[in-house]
């Protein structure tokens, strides 16, 4: 079944030790924050700060709620799409992302939450957001190699995946001072080539051996239609989770359903265009309908104007199902890139064009569109960039989306070469795709329902 048949001792080793792992690191690094510890009014009290001002949990936990949803329920069922791995997909989604949180809060608080007093990482819920928004990343690039690899490998591609989003993130975030709310450079692009990068590194070219290779049928495209129709519904909450309250997050959602919008009017446009009688393929419906939203996650909180994010959402909802016509089927047969679902053509093409949007409009920004006061806390010019201009804001824009593809090229060669090694329980390429491998499944009541049109040449890897 599996190229290597220790996965009954390794998967349970890995996640019984690494889980015990965190909790020492836990219990050394990890308390509440001024806001969810017991101590909160009195350390308002001493600040003489009005102990009539609602905890930061008020304002946050609606979005941590929807963005939670997106990871363990879009995420999870948007990948169902394989007739016969749809556990796999859904399951180890919940399992990878389940460490990953954990793994995140640690190392973004290293970076990010450290108190120099007491060498503490101080968590609340915006906290909880950033963690999700860290799995995210590893989740994009687990779509890459979704039905080929084992869960400890997952486990492995998460582990070091979170530790170079922690990585980058700091780097564009806190160095660069580059603003990027709704992720399409530190979470999409990053975890687009990331996934990319592994996949190349992982190539078998024997796997179309899989009797089940790229295939779908009717009830599992309507399961992962299921996670299309939760993220689109709460994209506009993750882009706007850790905006600033009032104005720019009042914006970034604004914006994103906007874009959202728009992105499906051009998706089933050019995917009916593209058929010679006009019928729809729901491998473009369930992706290319959610290339909005990532295209809109750096500008999100930005003054783009509604017809401006109605603009972007349109070229996303194009670019991105032609990418799944022209661009999927080039990758495999000529750059040898395997990728299961079309993360190229959902988070890694829209997050470029969500990194360009953002340079272009930060470095066009004004203060006739802005104000002053305006322009100073949109784009944080206080502090220590104080004295910035936009032009320089929209050259660090810039700078933070080469850092986040060269994050996601070099440390997807490196994790890339560690999954390579013989050790960690892989499936056959015969096995590929398949629940039977890793799952008990129950039988199936009907062998006989017919395979959908991903088995089609045409189609091979448009997910």
């Amino acid at each position: 079944m599996t190229k290597n048949t220790n996965i009954r001792i390794s998967l349970p080793a890995v996640c019984f030790v690494w889980q015990i792992a965190m909790i020492i690191l836990f219990g050394v690094f990890v308390r509440y924050d001024e806001e969810s510890d017991t101590h909160w009014i009195e350390h308002k009290r001493r600040k003489n700060i009005s102990t009539n001002l609602e905890n930061d949990f008020y304002y946050r936990y609606p979005s941590f709620q929807d963005v939670h949803v997106m990871i363990f329920v879009g995420f999870g069922f948007l990948m169902t799409f394989l007739k016969r791995y749809s556990f796999g997909g859904v399951g180890f989604n919940f399992l990878i992302a389940a460490f990953g949180i954990q793994w995140a809060l640690l190392m973004q608080g290293w970076f990010h939450h450290l108190d120099s007093d007491d060498w503490k990482i101080k968590i609340g819920i915006e906290n909880l957001i950033n963690a999700d928004f860290c799995v995210a990343g590893c989740l994009i690039a687990y779509g890459a190699c979704l039905g080929k690899v084992s869960p400890v490998q997952l486990m492995v591609l998460t582990l070091f995946g979170v530790t170079l989003f922690a990585v980058e993130e700091y780097i564009i975030l806190e160095l660069l001072y580059a603003k990027d709310a709704g992720g399409s450079m530190v979470i999409h692009t990053f975890g687009a080539y990331y996934g990319l990068t592994i996949s190349r590194i992982l190539y078998r070219p024997l796997l179309s051996q899989s009797k089940n290779y790229q295939g779908s049928v009717y009830h599992s495209d309507v399961f992962a239609m299921i996670g299309t129709l939760f993220l689109w519904m709460f994209w506009p909450s993750f882009n706007s989770a850790i905006a600033d309250h009032g104005d720019g997050q009042h914006r970034a959602v604004i914006n994103t359903y906007l874009t959202l919008a728009s992105s499906v009017l051009t998706a089933f446009a050019v995917s009916s265009l593209s058929q010679k009688h006009g019928k729809l393929d729901m491998v473009h419906i369930q992706n290319a309908t959610l290339a909005g939203g990532v295209a809109m996650g750096t500008a999100a909180e930005f003054m783009i104007t509604p017809y401006g994010s109605l603009i972007v959402g349109f070229c996303s909802g194009i670019v991105s199902t032609l990418g799944y016509l022209y661009l999927t089927p080039f990758m495999e047969k000529t750059l040898k890139i395997q990728y299961t679902c079309g993360i190229h053509n959902l988070h890694g093409m829209p997050g470029v064009i969500g990194g360009i949007v953002g340079a272009i409009t930060a470095a066009s920004a004004s203060e006739s569109v802005y104000g002053k006061e305006g322009l100073i806390n949109t784009f944080d010019f206080k502090d220590a960039v104080a004295n910035r201009t936009v032009s320089i804001q929209g050259g660090h824009q810039a700078a933070g989306l080469c850092v986040a593809i060269a994050f996601g090229l070099a440390g997807g060669a490196l994790v890339g070469g560690i999954l390579k090694l013989p050790i960690w329980g892989d499936p056959a390429d015969a096995n590929c795709f398949d629940d039977e491998v890793y799952w008990e499944v129950p039988e199936d009541e009907d062998e006989n329902i017919p395979a959908s049109r991903h088995l089609d040449m045409n189609h091979i890897s448009t997910k």
